[in-house]
């Protein structure tokens, strides 16, 4: 419950600060990237030598995977016959794409499932959705940004991207069994906590809803793909086509579910990819989500 409560607390604290003017109007800016160079490259440092790889994995894998490319496929398709620009593209997929499978989803899981559902949760969160926002997500981000893409441009602004440098060198160290010492990990672990907090003022401070705005009719159609599209495609694919009926299923479909990603947004706005919007995704869809939560579960539990 204090996760949830921390959500929300952090998210008007920014909202608040917009009419302080000790906070300059861009101050989002620097705190996006602290989570971008510092909070990001932590959490994958801490949490992904610890990952034990195996079969089990698949399942949860899929629904970050999956759905990620679930979103690519999607939007890109939509955008090109209704000639949406590259930007607003590229946004969408980040944003329905990937979910906040761990800062909603933990807390959200834990109370639903206990703890061996919360096991299942970070099976989805790290190998998961922390791997393709670092991985993926940085290749739409770049796909979609600014100019006519290059393959050497994205490649580099891959390699060169923090969070993904972490990745790397955590991956190496999952393969070869080794971690940091205990030290070292209790550092990367309080690094890696600031991300919530600092992404989510950094949301409060950019979310502002005009009502003349023109994103109303994406953010229905982003927030209806993630939160509706997305768990419906999961549910039946694994309870009616694998035939899957258990505990680490009905965790995966409610990850599935969850709203999207806080960190998606830093990654949208630092590429340039239509920030109101991504913050709106964020704003709206947070709250959103425990309505269409609160739904998903009666299916499981009735169906």
């Amino acid at each position: 419950m204090d996760s949830i409560i921390l959500l929300f607390l952090c998210m008007i604290t920014g909202v608040a600060l917009q009419y302080s003017k000790a906070f300059p109007a861009n101050s989002y800016v620097t705190l996006n990237q602290f989570v971008i160079h510092i909070s990001l490259p932590a959490l994958a440092l801490y949490y992904i030598p610890k990952i034990e790889i195996n079969s089990q994995l698949l399942f949860p894998l899929g629904i970050a995977w999956i759905g990620f490319v679930l979103s690519y496929l999607f939007f890109t398709i939509f955008g090109k016959i209704f000639g949406w620009s590259r930007k607003l593209i590229g946004c969408l997929i980040l944003m329905s794409g990937l979910g906040n499978t761990s800062f909603v989803g933990f807390p959200v899981i834990e109370a639903l499932y206990g703890k061996p559902g919360l096991q299942t949760a970070i099976v989805v969160d790290q190998p998961g959705s922390f791997m393709v926002m670092a991985t993926l997500g940085i290749i739409v981000a770049a796909q979609f940004s600014r100019g006519t893409p290059n393959p050497k441009t994205i490649l580099f602004k891959i390699i060169t991207f923090p969070p993904f440098i972490a990745f790397f060198i955590a991956i190496a160290m999952n393969v070869l069994k080794v971690d940091f010492i205990s030290n070292l990990q209790s550092v990367f672990q309080k690094l890696g906590n600031t991300v919530t907090p600092i992404a989510l003022v950094a949301v409060g401070l950019q979310l502002k809803f005009d009502r003349r705005s023109k994103h109303y009719n994406f953010l229905a159609l982003g927030l209806f793909f993630k939160l509706m599209i997305t768990p419906a495609f999961f549910y039946l694919l694994y309870k009616l086509f694998f035939n899957q009926h258990n505990l680490q299923i009905d965790v995966s479909i409610m990850e599935a579910a969850m709203a999207p990603m806080i960190t998606a947004s830093v990654l949208a706005t630092t590429y340039g990819l239509k920030p109101k919007l991504s913050t709106m995704m964020i704003g709206i869809g947070i709250p959103l989500s425990f309505v269409t939560l609160a739904f998903w579960y009666w299916i499981l539990i009735t169906f």
